[in-house]
């Protein structure tokens, strides 16, 4: 036992000690309680499936969306009618059966629409058409025939609205040629989308067996925490007995080693006591003549008339008598007669010894629980074997063959159609980019018109004189309005042909995806022909529609709840904690084992405690000694008594008496150095004995009963609190592994319900198609045609404004004859010559 005092306890602390293994005696067993949870014991899972699911897509920001915003509400303006259910299912059902009224009807705005594009297609390139024989005939486009003042305000008129003209056609052609640069940036990345979001989705449908059984596989993390408690919970429950029951075997060791001390110093003392005793009654005997010749000669020295001043002196020299008398004392020689021959045992190995079973309880429990451990280990195997019954019996798959096989054939048939779209948007892109070019180039020759001819209008002196400057600006007019009536007819039947297309787009798809009204026709019976029941296609449960099922695929709902599957299959049931933890609960309930007795104190120990308490050290009359040691060995002091004969002797006149004092003296000096002071070492060392003794004497039978009931109680104690802990410590252990496997089948659950065999990515599919149709590609789609329209329609007021500021950037005609300008410059337009006045 290490750290025992081997010296004796003082009273204040073994007081503490008796109080501390009264409590731990005293205190009810199975007090403990479990030792609380840990963050440890929380198991982390791998995300098994995130692999598979599919990104959501949003709308992105953009500096554009006024516009788009601007053409949506242009789009409900032209279609204000609601989803043709009744056209669609007819379509559908019975394509023959479609008129062709009924499709006007609903596509009136679009109809009114291709009506003004058609007119626009017409009566552009012909009025372009008119316009090129007038100026051959010489009757249009020429000069100005007079001068007059209300030209320059006419001029500056056609300047500011032929430029502001020019602003709205650069500004529309500049949002077309981004938004068109927009619908290829985004139809690419949307249309390769497509398959990808349909192969994701087969994924994770064909992928929900892998998944389940990569969830099953998981079970290898609370199977390793479950073992790798295992190899230390026989040392945990050793160490746990060993913790909580040190303090009261170590208390009764303590106890023992005191009393075992308390027997040895006793014996001690004792010996001591009666051999000081026995010493002292012989120097008494031995002094006792000495002190009386000694006494005689100094009383007759004193008694000497020659002895001046000697009379005060005399009076302690008579009184000169041995004092304390320790014959008279009690005897101890019964006590020492019953404690002859102890302690016959050895008290240090019996601590040792006991210490050392106590402290051998840890790889005793290792010892004991080590097949029990075993049979736990192999218990971990067959559970494995039951666990993977839940990927076995998982029936999921059966039911998603028919999603499986409908998601295949939909990318199957997707992919020509989808590589039709890239090819005719690269035609589209290409086709746009030209033709905004083109707009472009027509603003560039509006704007170096009107600054060509405004600075000829600036240098020219005469209104009549030519100006190289300003028939060049006119020159670049007229080229603007070629090129518009060259090509307006391309523009609106790009634009028509878009706006018919994104509009449908819009109006019919996107308006009608957005408030789920496409869903409502989809679930509405007999809208859709037997061959695209996608209740029946999907194995949707016979009650549910596709509204519904979105919904609550949106929500995270799982497959088997979508599709009804409890009906079928009992997760629940399958996932109770019982089912797989009932064997190994049994084994560690079932076990017991006995750690072994600690023997405190032997037989042989005991009877000497008792013979001890027997022995009488206790009945000794110790204050008879106190009472003698208080009286001194001899009743006057020698050394005052040898210093008043050497004062006395520095007083005499008499040589003699004088010399005789001084012997005296130094007799008693001798005296008392010698014999006197022995005899006080001996009572001094007498002292320390009856001290230790008389202190030990009235507690020795209750400390002696104390320990020996103590010893015996904690002895009989032992086994059965070991045996208590060992049971709570089991039963804590085996609460802690059973919240592992509560903790796995509560994810699996989870997981296999929301993730794994969660239909939330069927929703996020259909949103993602929903933004990349909509958001990404109808938006700047439509955003192009409504910008290239603008550009088109606004060309109409371009050419009025530009062939009427022609006639101001060339001179006038006030003269007779012709300035020749107009048969001498290149690209020259015929037409009447002005004869000179």
């Amino acid at each position: 036992l290490t750290g025992l005092p081997g010296s004796l306890l003082t009273a204040e602390a073994m007081r503490a000690a008796g109080l501390l293994l009264t409590w731990v005696l005293l205190r009810p067993a199975g007090t403990q309680q479990c030792h609380p949870s840990s963050p440890s014991g929380v198991l982390r899972f791998t995300d098994t499936h995130a692999e598979i699911r599919v990104p959501a897509l949003h709308r992105v920001p953009s500096s554009l969306d006024p516009l788009y915003s601007l053409v949506r509400r242009y789009l409900d303006l032209i279609q204000q009618n609601p989803l043709p259910t009744e056209l669609l299912r007819a379509a559908l059902n019975d394509p023959s059966s479609v008129r062709t009224s009924q499709v006007v009807q609903y596509e009136l705005g679009y109809v009114i629409c291709a009506a003004v594009a058609l007119l626009f297609t017409v009566a552009v390139p012909v009025a372009g058409l008119c316009f090129c024989y007038c100026r051959s005939q010489r009757r249009c486009g020429g000069r100005l025939r007079a001068h007059r003042r209300s030209l320059g305000c006419r001029r500056r008129c056609l300047l500011i609205c032929l430029s502001v003209t020019s602003l709205i056609i650069l500004t529309s052609a500049i949002c077309a040629l981004v938004t068109n640069q927009r619908v290829k940036e985004q139809m690419e990345p949307g249309l390769s989308a497509v398959p990808d979001m349909l192969r994701t989705l087969r994924q994770h449908i064909a992928n929900v067996p892998q998944g389940v059984q990569m969830v099953v596989d998981q079970f290898e993390v609370p199977r390793q925490q479950i073992i790798s408690d295992l190899a230390g919970v026989s040392r945990s429950v050793g160490l746990s007995i060993h913790a909580q029951l040190k303090a009261m075997t170590y208390a009764a060791l303590a106890d023992l080693q005191d009393r075992a001390g308390d027997l040895q110093t006793s014996l001690h003392h004792l010996q001591i006591l009666d051999k000081t005793v026995r010493l002292l009654t012989a120097a008494r005997a031995e002094l006792e003549p000495v002190l009386r010749e000694r006494r005689q000669h100094v009383v007759a020295l004193l008694d000497d008339p020659r002895c001046t001043s000697c009379a005060s002196v005399l009076s302690r020299a008579q009184s000169l008598e041995l004092g304390a008398d320790y014959s008279k004392v009690p005897s101890v020689e019964k006590v020492l007669k019953m404690l002859a021959g102890l302690p016959r045992s050895d008290f240090a190995e019996m601590i040792r010894q006991g210490n050392g079973t106590f402290n051998s309880i840890p790889e005793l429990a290792v010892e004991r629980m080590a097949q029990v451990i075993q049979e736990l280990r192999e218990e971990m195997a067959r559970v494995s074997e039951k666990v993977q019954t839940i990927a076995d019996s998982f029936p999921l798959p059966d039911y998603t063959q028919h999603v499986s096989e409908a998601l295949l054939k939909a990318e199957n048939r997707s992919q020509p159609f989808l590589r039709e779209v890239e090819r005719f948007e690269r035609y589209r892109w290409i086709a746009g980019t030209v033709l905004c070019s083109i707009i472009l180039l027509i603003t560039a020759c509006n704007v170096v018109g009107m600054a060509l001819g405004a600075y000829g209008l600036s240098k020219r002196e005469d209104p009549s004189d030519y100006e190289c400057r300003g028939e060049a600006g006119a020159k670049f007019l007229m080229v603007g309005v070629g090129l518009g009536f060259l090509f307006s007819w391309l523009l609106i039947l790009l634009v028509f042909a878009t706006f018919l297309v994104g509009g449908n787009i819009q109006t019919l798809v996107c308006r009608n995806w957005v408030n789920q009204e496409i869903y409502k026709f989809i679930d509405t019976p007999g809208n859709l022909p037997p061959s695209m029941n996608l209740t029946r296609q999907l194995n949707l449960r016979r009650d549910s529609n596709l509204s519904t099922t979105y919904r609550e695929c949106k929500s995270g709902a799982g497959l088997w709840e979508v599709l009804q599957l409890e009906k079928s299959y009992n997760l629940d049931e399958h996932l109770k904690t019982p089912k797989y933890t009932a064997d190994f609960q049994k084994r560690l309930g079932d076990f017991t084992a006995h750690l072994g007795d600690v023997w405190l104190l032997r037989s042989e120990g005991r009877q000497d405690l008792e013979t001890f308490a027997r022995s009488g050290v206790d009945e000794v009359d110790y204050r008879r000694f106190q009472e003698e040691m208080k009286i001194p060995v001899v009743q006057t002091s020698l050394p005052g008594l040898a210093r008043s004969l050497e004062g006395l002797q520095k007083m005499q006149r008499n040589g003699t008496v004088a010399g005789r004092l001084a012997t005296e003296a130094q007799a008693l000096w001798q005296m008392q150095n010698s014999t006197v002071q022995t005899q006080e070492a001996l009572v001094e060392k007498l002292g320390e004995s009856i001290r230790f003794l008389s202190h030990l004497a009235p507690h020795l039978q209750e400390r002696v009963k104390t320990t020996l009931a103590t010893t015996a109680s904690v002895e009989a104690r032992l086994p059965l609190q070991a045996q208590q802990i060992l049971r709570q410590e089991i039963g804590c252990f085996t609460r802690k592994e059973l919240r592992y496997f509560a903790q796995y089948l509560h994810w699996v659950g989870h997981t296999l319900r929301e993730d794994v065999a969660s239909c939330q990515p069927l929703a996020t599919a259909l949103d993602n198609g929903r933004v990349i149709l909509c958001d990404r590609i109808a938006d700047p789609w439509n955003a192009f045609w409504f910008s290239l329209g603008c550009c088109t329609f606004f060309l109409i007021p371009n050419i009025i404004f530009a062939i009427r500021l022609t006639k101001h950037f060339r001179p006038i005609r006030n003269r007779l004859i012709s300035t020749g300008s107009e048969e001498t410059c290149p690209f020259h337009i015929p037409r009447v010559t002005a004869l000179k006045l």
